[in-house]
């Protein structure tokens, strides 16, 4: 079973209880950055073997997990912070494991975009949500004019430039 597991965005103490459960009963858990999931185990006492899928590794990782899924072993996946498969690579396992037959299940949890959206002032009852615009000029430019002319919310992710600090204790 591959059991997609919501993480906190930036403080542990938003995990829930049954994402605390589902990572303690999963065989491996897969994430975008091992060293900040780890953090995030070692926080809550857990000890789980763990497998590194992100973009630019996932077709190399696939089988990998793949074959811990066809094995029957428990897999859960989490992303560095809120849904696993949002702006991240877990959508190729997803695809990968419902066309294999295997269970996928979801534990709900944070997700950036609705909060950003909710906290924004900006109307919620239609908007679109493209992630993150290349960082090159000319790709950004392209990627934002498509939709310069929506009557929707648009929602864009952008990450920190490198070397910002990722905040305090207890934060991921």
């Amino acid at each position: 079973m591959l059991t997609l597991v919501s993480t906190p965005i930036g403080n542990l103490g938003d995990i829930t209880l049954r994402a605390l459960d589902t990572l303690r009963v999963a065989d491996l858990v897969v994430s975008e950055d091992t060293r900040k999931t780890g953090m995030m185990l070692k926080h809550f006492e857990i000890s789980k073997p763990q497998l590194s899928f992100f973009e630019g590794n996932e077709t190399r990782q696939l089988a990998k997990v793949m074959a811990a899924l066809e094995e029957g072993k428990h897999v859960a996946l989490v992303s560095n912070a809120g849904t696993p498969g949002v702006s991240d690579p877990g959508f190729i396992l997803v695809r990968a494991a419902l066309d294999a037959g295997i269970e996928v299940s979801a534990v709900p949890g944070p997700t950036a975009l609705v909060m950003a959206l909710v906290l924004s002032g900006l109307p919620v009852h239609s908007f679109t949500f493209r992630g993150f615009p290349p960082r090159k000029p000319g790709p950004r430019k392209r990627f934002l004019e498509v939709d310069q002319d929506s009557p929707h919310t648009l929602i864009f992710y952008e990450s920190p430039p490198a070397g910002l600090p990722e905040g305090r204790a207890g934060n991921l």
